[in-house]
């Protein structure tokens, strides 16, 4: 398989495990195999892109808003832009979309820069670390997957930090990062979990070890998956223990809580495992992007898989990693 279709498969993956997990989000766990049971009947196929909860059928929500900002910040300014990217952001937030994080929005509001608004509120808020920088990483992910390991961790934790200012979001988000260069690289990363871990900011490493361990399973969580760890370990658990973009997909809605996160992580991770052409033609026809913030554009299969190959291509014809423009 080569790299392209794995980072397609990434980016859309990601999009429609969002839209596919929305219509379930905070419910409870097995809903999305209770309304659509394995078996497809003969009569037809399931369209298990419902809608619902306020989501039109197929319609991705801010988890991909935010990764499609980041995507375009990084082809427009051409590497990392911390500023650009924390604007678009703002411009996003004022926009109104139809969800947003209440630790996102607080960040994008709380009228401190770029560089101190997520510190601030982490300072004031014990619980800052949401998995709402995880959610948004695949793009960032594929494109700095070139760049190698110590590279692409230290984008996501920069990415991270704009919104979240405790460690352990930044931590997971790098960890998924690498976790998508090693499988564009042809590996299992589930086989580079235990190397990856050594990266790990150590203070952070053991809850990490903990939910990315082969006999962790979700039900062994002890926060909400609406954290940044529990909500990793879900989307690895779900990739883990079973053997296709679908049925991985299936596991991480099943879980319940926070269903449009948890199967946007996941698929990623099974999109660049198992490639584009495994991701379901049902799903991928009707996963659609609403884009506040830019135009009010819907962004459809055909934008997201052209976004993917202009990341692609732009970091394969980088030599060099990019300049931070914030030092320039």
């Amino acid at each position: 398989m080569d790299r392209r279709d794995r980072a397609r498969g990434a980016v859309v993956g990601s999009a429609v495990g969002d839209a596919l997990g929305a219509p379930f989000e905070f419910g409870p766990a097995g809903a999305f195999s209770a309304r659509f049971p394995t078996s497809v009947a003969p009569s037809g196929e399931v369209q298990e892109m419902c809608g619902g909860g306020g989501w039109d059928p197929g319609e991705a929500t801010d988890d991909t808003q935010m990764a499609v900002h980041i995507a375009h910040s990084l082809l427009d300014r051409g590497g990392l832009d911390l500023p650009d990217i924390f604007a678009r952001f703002q411009r996003w937030a004022a926009a109104d979309p139809k969800d947003i994080g209440l630790q996102t929005e607080n960040v994008l509001t709380n009228g401190h820069p770029w560089d101190r608004a997520a510190t601030e509120h982490a300072r004031i808020n014990p619980h800052a670390a949401g998995n709402g920088s995880l959610m948004r990483a695949t793009p960032a992910a594929v494109y700095f997957a070139h760049q190698g390991r110590s590279a692409t961790m230290t984008a996501a934790r920069r990415i991270s930090a704009l919104t979240h200012g405790d460690p352990a979001a930044g931590e997971g988000t790098a960890i998924f990062h690498e976790l998508i260069r090693v499988a564009l690289q042809d590996s299992d990363p589930l086989d580079a979990l235990a190397d990856t871990l050594t990266a790990v900011d150590p203070i952070q490493r053991e809850r990490y070890e903990t939910v990315l361990a082969v006999d962790w399973h979700p039900a062994d969580a002890t926060e909400f998956n609406g954290a940044v760890w529990p909500c990793l370990g879900s989307a690895v658990w779900a990739l883990r223990t079973t053997r296709g973009f679908a049925d991985a997909l299936r596991a991480a809605i099943d879980l319940g809580g926070d269903t449009d996160t948890v199967a946007a992580v996941t698929g990623g991770l099974a999109g660049v495992v198992y490639g584009f052409n495994a991701i379901p033609t049902r799903w991928t026809d009707r996963v659609h992007l609403p884009l506040p913030g830019d135009s009010n554009r819907t962004l459809r299969l055909i934008d997201l898989v052209d976004l993917t190959d202009r990341l692609t291509h732009s970091a394969s014809t980088t030599q060099h990693p990019q300049r931070h423009k914030e030092l320039d």
